[in-house]
Protein backbone atom coordinates (compact mmCIF):
# COMPACT_ATOMS: atom_id res chain seq x y z
CA UNK A 1 0.00 0.00 0.00
CA UNK A 2 2.87 2.38 0.77
CA UNK A 3 4.23 1.77 -2.73
CA UNK A 4 0.80 2.57 -4.22
CA UNK A 5 0.59 5.80 -2.24
CA UNK A 6 4.11 6.77 -3.26
CA UNK A 7 3.20 6.26 -6.92
CA UNK A 8 0.01 8.30 -6.46
CA UNK A 9 1.95 11.12 -4.80
CA UNK A 10 4.50 11.09 -7.60
CA UNK A 11 1.69 11.29 -10.15
CA UNK A 12 0.17 14.29 -8.37
CA UNK A 13 3.53 16.06 -8.23
CA UNK A 14 4.08 15.39 -11.94
CA UNK A 15 0.59 16.67 -12.72
CA UNK A 16 1.31 19.82 -10.76
CA UNK A 17 4.52 20.48 -12.64
CA UNK A 18 3.00 19.83 -16.05
CA UNK A 19 -0.33 21.58 -15.50
CA UNK A 20 0.71 24.80 -13.80
CA UNK A 21 2.34 27.87 -15.32
CA UNK A 22 6.07 28.38 -14.96
CA UNK A 23 7.26 30.42 -12.00
CA UNK A 24 7.44 34.08 -12.87
CA UNK A 25 10.90 35.55 -13.31
CA UNK A 26 9.74 38.74 -11.60
CA UNK A 27 7.87 38.84 -8.31
CA UNK A 28 4.17 39.37 -8.92
CA UNK A 29 3.16 42.78 -7.61
CA UNK A 30 -0.39 43.09 -8.94
CA UNK A 31 0.62 45.34 -11.82
CA UNK A 32 -0.73 44.74 -15.31
CA UNK A 33 2.69 43.39 -16.33
CA UNK A 34 3.05 41.15 -13.26
CA UNK A 35 -0.44 40.24 -12.01
CA UNK A 36 -0.95 38.26 -8.83
CA UNK A 37 -1.24 34.59 -9.77
CA UNK A 38 -4.44 32.91 -8.56
CA UNK A 39 -4.77 29.13 -8.61
CA UNK A 40 -8.16 27.47 -8.16
CA UNK A 41 -9.04 23.88 -7.26
CA UNK A 42 -11.25 22.24 -9.93
CA UNK A 43 -14.16 21.89 -7.47
CA UNK A 44 -17.07 21.65 -9.90
CA UNK A 45 -16.48 19.72 -13.08
CA UNK A 46 -12.84 20.71 -13.33
CA UNK A 47 -13.31 22.77 -16.49
CA UNK A 48 -11.05 25.78 -16.82
CA UNK A 49 -13.81 28.07 -18.05
CA UNK A 50 -16.43 26.95 -15.53
CA UNK A 51 -14.24 27.20 -12.46
CA UNK A 52 -12.76 30.55 -13.51
CA UNK A 53 -16.27 31.87 -14.15
CA UNK A 54 -17.15 31.09 -10.52
CA UNK A 55 -14.42 33.29 -9.07
CA UNK A 56 -13.70 35.83 -11.79
CA UNK A 57 -16.48 38.21 -10.63
CA UNK A 58 -15.12 38.68 -7.09
CA UNK A 59 -11.54 39.09 -8.29
CA UNK A 60 -12.77 41.63 -10.83
CA UNK A 61 -14.48 43.43 -7.95
CA UNK A 62 -11.28 43.47 -5.89
CA UNK A 63 -9.38 44.69 -8.94
CA UNK A 64 -11.91 47.50 -9.41
CA UNK A 65 -11.57 48.48 -5.74
CA UNK A 66 -7.76 48.29 -5.47
CA UNK A 67 -6.25 48.55 -8.94
CA UNK A 68 -4.55 45.18 -8.43
CA UNK A 69 -4.48 42.77 -11.36
CA UNK A 70 -5.02 39.00 -11.12
CA UNK A 71 -4.30 36.08 -13.41
CA UNK A 72 -6.68 33.18 -12.69
CA UNK A 73 -5.70 29.59 -13.49
CA UNK A 74 -7.29 26.25 -12.59
CA UNK A 75 -5.21 23.32 -11.31
CA UNK A 76 -5.69 19.83 -12.71
CA UNK A 77 -6.37 18.44 -9.23
CA UNK A 78 -6.63 19.51 -5.60
CA UNK A 79 -3.13 18.14 -4.98
CA UNK A 80 -1.76 20.13 -7.92
CA UNK A 81 -2.99 23.36 -6.34
CA UNK A 82 -1.28 22.48 -3.04
CA UNK A 83 1.95 21.78 -4.92
CA UNK A 84 1.57 24.97 -6.94
CA UNK A 85 1.27 27.09 -3.80
CA UNK A 86 4.13 25.32 -2.04
CA UNK A 87 6.38 25.58 -5.11
CA UNK A 88 5.83 29.34 -5.44
CA UNK A 89 3.70 29.08 -8.57
CA UNK A 90 0.77 30.93 -7.01
CA UNK A 91 0.28 34.00 -4.84
CA UNK A 92 -3.34 33.27 -3.95
CA UNK A 93 -5.23 29.98 -4.06
CA UNK A 94 -8.77 28.74 -3.64
CA UNK A 95 -8.65 25.52 -1.62
CA UNK A 96 -11.01 23.02 -0.12
CA UNK A 97 -10.74 22.87 3.70
CA UNK A 98 -8.66 19.67 3.62
CA UNK A 99 -6.28 20.82 0.88
CA UNK A 100 -5.89 24.12 2.75
CA UNK A 101 -4.93 22.20 5.91
CA UNK A 102 -2.36 20.28 3.86
CA UNK A 103 -0.79 23.46 2.45
CA UNK A 104 -0.95 25.29 5.80
CA UNK A 105 0.82 22.42 7.58
CA UNK A 106 3.62 22.70 5.02
CA UNK A 107 4.01 26.38 5.90
CA UNK A 108 3.21 27.73 2.46
CA UNK A 109 -0.39 28.96 2.88
CA UNK A 110 -2.03 31.46 5.20
CA UNK A 111 -5.72 32.22 5.42
CA UNK A 112 -6.93 35.14 3.30
CA UNK A 113 -10.71 34.96 3.54
CA UNK A 114 -13.77 32.76 3.65
CA UNK A 115 -17.14 33.49 2.16
CA UNK A 116 -20.07 34.50 4.37
CA UNK A 117 -23.58 33.41 3.42
CA UNK A 118 -26.57 34.21 5.60
CA UNK A 119 -24.20 35.09 8.44
CA UNK A 120 -22.31 31.79 8.41
CA UNK A 121 -19.12 30.46 6.83
CA UNK A 122 -19.95 26.77 6.57
CA UNK A 123 -21.09 24.25 3.98
CA UNK A 124 -21.99 20.55 3.92
CA UNK A 125 -20.90 17.33 2.28
CA UNK A 126 -23.51 14.82 1.20
CA UNK A 127 -24.12 11.35 -0.16
CA UNK A 128 -26.87 11.13 -2.78
CA UNK A 129 -28.78 8.27 -4.43
CA UNK A 130 -31.54 7.84 -7.01
CA UNK A 131 -34.94 8.65 -5.53
CA UNK A 132 -36.26 5.13 -6.22
CA UNK A 133 -33.19 3.30 -4.88
CA UNK A 134 -33.57 1.13 -1.73
CA UNK A 135 -30.99 3.29 0.04
CA UNK A 136 -32.42 5.39 2.87
CA UNK A 137 -29.56 5.84 5.36
CA UNK A 138 -25.80 5.64 5.37
CA UNK A 139 -26.05 2.09 6.71
CA UNK A 140 -27.67 1.13 3.40
CA UNK A 141 -24.57 2.29 1.51
CA UNK A 142 -22.79 -0.92 2.52
CA UNK A 143 -22.40 -3.20 -0.48
CA UNK A 144 -23.14 -0.41 -2.97
CA UNK A 145 -21.14 1.21 -5.76
CA UNK A 146 -19.97 4.64 -4.61
CA UNK A 147 -18.45 7.60 -6.46
CA UNK A 148 -16.04 9.96 -4.72
CA UNK A 149 -14.46 13.10 -6.15
CA UNK A 150 -10.83 14.04 -5.51
CA UNK A 151 -8.90 12.16 -2.82
CA UNK A 152 -7.87 15.54 -1.33
CA UNK A 153 -11.39 17.00 -1.33
CA UNK A 154 -13.12 17.65 1.99
CA UNK A 155 -16.68 17.47 0.71
CA UNK A 156 -16.45 14.84 -2.04
CA UNK A 157 -14.18 12.39 -0.22
CA UNK A 158 -12.84 13.08 3.28
CA UNK A 159 -16.10 13.77 5.12
CA UNK A 160 -18.00 11.02 3.29
CA UNK A 161 -15.33 8.47 4.20
CA UNK A 162 -15.47 9.70 7.80
CA UNK A 163 -19.26 9.26 7.83
CA UNK A 164 -18.90 5.71 6.53
CA UNK A 165 -16.31 4.90 9.17
CA UNK A 166 -18.58 6.33 11.88
CA UNK A 167 -21.30 3.98 10.63
CA UNK A 168 -18.95 1.01 10.93
CA UNK A 169 -18.42 0.74 7.18
CA UNK A 170 -14.89 0.24 5.85
CA UNK A 171 -15.03 1.73 2.33
CA UNK A 172 -12.33 -0.51 0.89
CA UNK A 173 -13.79 -3.68 2.38
CA UNK A 174 -17.54 -3.08 2.50
CA UNK A 175 -18.37 -1.21 -0.72
CA UNK A 176 -19.13 -3.16 -3.89
CA UNK A 177 -17.07 -0.77 -6.01
CA UNK A 178 -15.40 2.62 -5.77
CA UNK A 179 -15.05 5.23 -8.52
CA UNK A 180 -12.69 8.17 -8.05
CA UNK A 181 -14.15 10.67 -10.51
CA UNK A 182 -11.95 13.68 -9.70
CA UNK A 183 -14.75 16.20 -9.14
CA UNK A 184 -18.14 16.79 -7.53
CA UNK A 185 -19.93 17.20 -10.86
CA UNK A 186 -18.44 14.01 -12.27
CA UNK A 187 -19.56 12.02 -9.22
CA UNK A 188 -23.11 13.29 -9.65
CA UNK A 189 -22.96 12.49 -13.37
CA UNK A 190 -21.88 8.92 -12.56
CA UNK A 191 -24.99 8.55 -10.38
CA UNK A 192 -27.34 10.05 -12.97
CA UNK A 193 -25.91 7.74 -15.65
CA UNK A 194 -26.35 4.66 -13.45
CA UNK A 195 -22.65 3.93 -13.14
CA UNK A 196 -22.84 4.04 -9.33
CA UNK A 197 -25.52 3.75 -6.64
CA UNK A 198 -24.30 6.60 -4.43
CA UNK A 199 -22.50 9.86 -5.24
CA UNK A 200 -20.34 11.94 -2.89
CA UNK A 201 -20.35 15.69 -3.37
CA UNK A 202 -21.08 18.94 -1.57
CA UNK A 203 -24.59 20.34 -1.27
CA UNK A 204 -23.34 23.52 -2.96
CA UNK A 205 -22.25 21.50 -5.99
CA UNK A 206 -25.54 19.59 -6.05
CA UNK A 207 -27.56 22.82 -5.91
CA UNK A 208 -25.43 24.31 -8.67
CA UNK A 209 -26.11 21.24 -10.85
CA UNK A 210 -29.85 21.58 -10.22
CA UNK A 211 -29.82 25.29 -11.17
CA UNK A 212 -27.93 24.48 -14.36
CA UNK A 213 -30.42 21.77 -15.30
CA UNK A 214 -27.82 19.00 -15.11
CA UNK A 215 -30.03 16.94 -12.79
CA UNK A 216 -33.74 16.76 -11.94
CA UNK A 217 -34.03 17.07 -8.14
CA UNK A 218 -37.16 14.87 -8.24
CA UNK A 219 -34.95 11.94 -9.27
CA UNK A 220 -32.37 12.32 -6.48
CA UNK A 221 -32.53 11.95 -2.70
CA UNK A 222 -30.17 12.72 0.16
CA UNK A 223 -28.78 9.68 1.94
CA UNK A 224 -26.48 11.47 4.39
CA UNK A 225 -25.49 15.01 5.32
CA UNK A 226 -22.23 15.86 7.08
CA UNK A 227 -21.60 18.07 10.06
CA UNK A 228 -20.90 21.72 9.24
CA UNK A 229 -17.57 22.17 7.44
CA UNK A 230 -15.60 25.44 7.34
CA UNK A 231 -16.24 27.25 4.04
CA UNK A 232 -13.64 26.56 1.30
CA UNK A 233 -11.05 29.30 1.85
CA UNK A 234 -8.98 31.67 -0.21
CA UNK A 235 -5.39 31.59 0.98
CA UNK A 236 -2.25 33.69 0.60
CA UNK A 237 1.20 32.43 -0.24
CA UNK A 238 3.11 32.68 3.04
CA UNK A 239 6.04 34.35 1.23
CA UNK A 240 4.05 37.33 -0.03
CA UNK A 241 5.25 40.67 1.39
CA UNK A 242 3.36 41.57 4.56
CA UNK A 243 2.19 44.85 3.03
CA UNK A 244 0.57 42.94 0.15
CA UNK A 245 -1.07 40.48 2.56
CA UNK A 246 -2.56 43.37 4.51
CA UNK A 247 -3.74 45.10 1.35
CA UNK A 248 -5.47 41.96 0.08
CA UNK A 249 -7.13 41.22 3.41
CA UNK A 250 -8.48 44.73 3.65
CA UNK A 251 -9.73 44.51 0.08
CA UNK A 252 -11.62 41.24 0.55
CA UNK A 253 -13.08 42.33 3.89
CA UNK A 254 -14.68 45.40 2.31
CA UNK A 255 -15.14 44.38 -1.33
CA UNK A 256 -18.91 43.99 -0.97
CA UNK A 257 -19.13 47.69 0.00
CA UNK A 258 -16.64 49.08 -2.51
CA UNK A 259 -17.83 51.78 -4.94
CA UNK A 260 -18.97 50.38 -8.27
CA UNK A 261 -19.18 46.80 -6.99
CA UNK A 262 -22.60 45.19 -7.42
CA UNK A 263 -24.02 42.29 -5.36
CA UNK A 264 -23.78 40.04 -8.45
CA UNK A 265 -19.99 40.33 -8.30
CA UNK A 266 -19.69 38.92 -4.79
CA UNK A 267 -19.34 35.24 -5.58
CA UNK A 268 -18.05 32.26 -3.66
CA UNK A 269 -17.81 28.48 -3.88
CA UNK A 270 -19.66 27.15 -6.90
CA UNK A 271 -20.16 30.67 -8.20
CA UNK A 272 -22.97 31.27 -5.71
CA UNK A 273 -23.80 34.80 -4.63
CA UNK A 274 -22.72 35.40 -1.04
CA UNK A 275 -22.94 38.25 1.45
CA UNK A 276 -19.23 39.00 1.53
CA UNK A 277 -15.87 37.77 2.81
CA UNK A 278 -14.49 37.37 6.31
CA UNK A 279 -10.73 37.88 6.63
CA UNK A 280 -10.83 37.51 10.42
CA UNK A 281 -11.99 33.90 10.35
CA UNK A 282 -10.01 31.80 12.84
CA UNK A 283 -7.51 29.21 11.66
CA UNK A 284 -8.77 27.04 14.54
CA UNK A 285 -12.05 26.54 12.67
CA UNK A 286 -10.20 24.27 10.27
CA UNK A 287 -9.31 21.85 13.07
CA UNK A 288 -12.44 19.87 12.23
CA UNK A 289 -11.11 19.30 8.72
CA UNK A 290 -7.73 18.29 10.14
CA UNK A 291 -9.46 15.87 12.52
CA UNK A 292 -11.37 14.14 9.71
CA UNK A 293 -8.23 14.08 7.57
CA UNK A 294 -6.48 12.29 10.42
CA UNK A 295 -8.95 9.40 10.12
CA UNK A 296 -7.71 8.71 6.60
CA UNK A 297 -4.56 6.76 7.35
CA UNK A 298 -2.10 5.94 4.60
CA UNK A 299 -3.24 2.32 4.78
CA UNK A 300 -6.91 3.23 4.35
CA UNK A 301 -6.21 5.61 1.47
CA UNK A 302 -4.07 2.98 -0.17
CA UNK A 303 -6.78 0.35 0.10
CA UNK A 304 -9.43 2.75 -1.23
CA UNK A 305 -7.27 3.68 -4.22
CA UNK A 306 -6.50 0.01 -4.85
CA UNK A 307 -10.21 -0.85 -4.85
CA UNK A 308 -10.94 2.06 -7.18
CA UNK A 309 -8.33 0.69 -9.58
CA UNK A 310 -10.13 -2.66 -9.80
CA UNK A 311 -12.08 -3.31 -12.98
Amino acid sequence: MKKLLALAAAAVSLTAVLALPSAAQTVADGSREHPLRVLLIPADGGTESGTKADYAPVFNAVSRATGLNFDLKVGQSYGAVVEGMCNQLADIAFFGPVSYVQAHKRGCAQLLAVGVEKGASVYYAGMFAKADAPIATIADVKGRRVAFGDVNSASSFTFQVAMLLDAGIDPARDLAAIRMTGSHASSLAALVQGQVDVASLSFDSYEKAVKQGAVDPKTIKVVARSMAIPYPPLALNARLPEAMKTRLKEAFQTVNKAPGVTPEMIRGYGGARIDGYDTRFSEDEFNVAAEKLGLLTDDLKGRILAKAAER
